[in-house]
C-alpha cells in the first residue's frame, strides 16, 4: 500500500487508471471481529457512479464503494513467474489455437470467429486477440448472426491473468448480460524432466486417434467433425497403454516449435493411481522432444483438484485464466 512521508495510507489511483493493474485496500462493511480492511489485486476494469470494479487473475470480479478506499496504488502488469518457460499470452494462445482448430473460421478484425459443428467451446467460440474494428456492440451482433447462422450459441473466449490479457473486455461482456461458463487455466512447464518421470516402455504412439484411443476418450460418439479437430495441429501424436479390454490409459500432443502442448490424458477408472497417465505423458514428451520442443503447456479446469495435484506435481504452474461468456439467452453447448 502506498504511505505518505507522514504515516498515513494513502489511495493513489483515480478513474484515469481503469485498465491498469491495481492494489487497493479497502474496509470491509461486515466482517469478522478485529478485521477491518480487505485487500484486492487485479485490473481496474471500471470506476463509475462511486463504485471501483476490479477483476482478479482468477476472472472474478470485486466491486468495492469508493467510500471504502483506504490506499491504493498501480502495480506492474504482470507479475514476474518464477517457475517454468518464460511465454508472453499472446503466444499462447496463438500456440493453444494452432492445436485446436476450427472446421470454419472467420475474421472479424483482429477476432477470430471459430465454428465445428458444436465441438467442445474452444472450437466453437470467438477468439479476440485484438479489436475487432468496428464498435464493441456492433462486433457482438455480428457475432451472435454468424453463430445463428450456424445454429450455435455464440460464446467468446477471453483469458485473464497476465500481461495483454482482458480483463476489460470481461467487465464489457458481464455489463452486457453475458454469462461466464466453465473456467478453466492454461498451465506450462519444462518438457525435459516430464519425459524423465515415467516410464514409457508400454505406451504406443500413432498419428491418428483409432478405435481403442476414441473408445477410452470420454466423448463418446466421436464425430467426424470432431476427428478433424482431435487430428488438427502442427504435429500431433496420439498415446495409448494397452489394457486387457482395451486401452488402459490416453493422451494427445500437438508438437508446435518449442512447444508441446498435452490434452485429452485419461486413465480407466479401476486402473488410476498406477502410473498410466504419467507414463503417457512421458512417451508423449519423448516424442516432443526429438522433434525439437523444450517446453510444455497445458489446460485445467479450475474446479479439477486432483489435475492440479498432479500437474503442480510434475512442474507445471499456472500461466493465466481462460474463460467462456456465452450470450445472453443462448442455450450452452459442450465443453
Amino acid at each position: 500500500m502506498e504511505i505518505s512521508a507522514a504515516g498515513r495510507l494513502e489511495v493513489r489511483i483515480t478513474a484515469a487508471d481503469v485498465g491498469k493493474r491495481v492494489s487497493v485496500r479497502s474496509l470491509i462493511e461486515h466482517g469478522a471481529p478485529g478485521e477491518m480492511f480487505t485487500d484486492t489485486v487485479g485490473v481496474l476494469t471500471s470506476w463509475d457512479k462511486g463504485v471501483l470494479l476490479i477483476t482478479r487473475k482468477s476472472g472474478e470480479s470485486v466491486r468495492i464503494a469508493e467510500s471504502a478506499l483506504v490506499a491504493g496504488k498501480t502495480v506492474p502488469a504482470a507479475p514476474a513467474r518464477r517457475r517454468g518457460p518464460a511465454a508472453t499470452y499472446e503466444e499462447l494462445a496463438r500456440v493453444a489455437a494452432r492445436a485446436w482448430r476450427p472446421v470454419e473460421s472467420e475474421r472479424l478484425g483482429a477476432w477470430e470467429l471459430r465454428a465445428a459443428s458444436g465441438f467442445t467451446r474452444r472450437a466453437n467460440s470467438v477468439l479476440p486477440s485484438g479489436t475487432p474494428g468496428v464498435p464493441l456492440d456492433e462486433a457482438l451482433d455480428a457475432v451472435r448472426r454468424w453463430y445463428g447462422e450456424r445454429g450455435l450459441p455464440a460464446y467468446v473466449q477471453t483469458a485473464t491473468g497476465a500481461e495483454g490479457t482482458q480483463e476489460l473486455l470481461c467487465a464489457e461482456l458481464e455489463q452486457r448480460g453475458w454469462v461466464r461458463e466453465v473456467t478453466a487455466e492454461l498451465w506450462t512447464g519444462p518438457l525435459a524432466p516430464l519425459a524423465d518421470r515415467g516410464d514409457p516402455a508400454g505406451v504406443v504412439l500413432s498419428r491418428e486417434a483409432g478405435e481403442g484411443w476414441l473408445a477410452r476418450y470420454q466423448r463418446k460418439g466421436v464425430s467426424e467433425v470432431a476427428l478433424r479437430v482431435l487430428g488438427s495441429g502442427p504435429s500431433v501424436w496420439f498415446a495409448s497403454v494397452p489394457g486387457p479390454t482395451g486401452p488402459a490409459a490416453i493422451g494427445r500432443c500437438v508438437v508446435d516449435g518449442r512447444w508441446a502442448g498435452f490434452a485429452a490424458v485419461e486413465v480407466d477408472p479401476t486402473l488410476r493411481r498406477q502410473g498410466l497417465g504419467t507414463a503417457v505423458m512421458a512417451a508423449l514428451a519423448r516424442q516432443a522432444l526429438d522433434e525439437g520442443a523444450s517446453a510444455s503447456w497445458l489446460q485445467v479446469e479450475a474446479d479439477n483438484a486432483g489435475a492440479r495435484a498432479l500437474y503442480a506435481g510434475m512442474g507445471f504452474a499456472a500461466h493465466h485464466a481462460y474463460h467462456h461468456y456465452r450470450a445472453p439467452d443462448d442455450p450452452g453447448t459442450g465443453r
